[in-house]
């Protein structure tokens, strides 16, 4: 579990300096609320929207690609969160989109990235 935990935040990093290479701001990290979390909140700088980032970080692929595992019931607590957010700080009328940034890595700390953009 420990492992996990930490396999799971080194990709949120990976990803947060991806985002930043790319023209993203991020706004929040790990955003909580009681419907659930978001990774990461971003706003992207290019297309002008606010971009729902969830996270999924692997070793390797036995049990399925990284973004398999974002099922009906984990998009329905993204979406949950997104419009608490959205509400909570008075942006519903922005542009949005909800995407998955794939991350495999090995045990050299080595890794491949995968931004699957409007996931959903």
């Amino acid at each position: 579990m420990y492992e996990k935990r930490n396999v799971g935040k080194f990709g949120e990093i990976i990803a947060q300096r991806y985002l930043i290479q790319n023209n993203y701001e991020i706004i929040r990290n790990n955003f909580q609320c009681r419907a659930g979390e978001i990774d990461i909140i971003a706003r992207d700088k290019k297309k002008k929207e606010i971009v729902f980032i969830e996270v999924k970080t692997r070793k390797n692929d036995l049990y399925g690609k990284p973004a398999e595992s974002v099922n009906e019931t984990k998009k329905n607590h993204i979406v949950k969160v997104a419009r608490y957010f959205l509400h909570r700080y008075g942006l519903e009328k922005e542009f949005i989109r909800i995407d998955v940034i794939e991350i495999y890595i090995n045990d050299n700390k080595n890794y491949k990235l995968n931004h699957i953009k409007q996931a959903f």
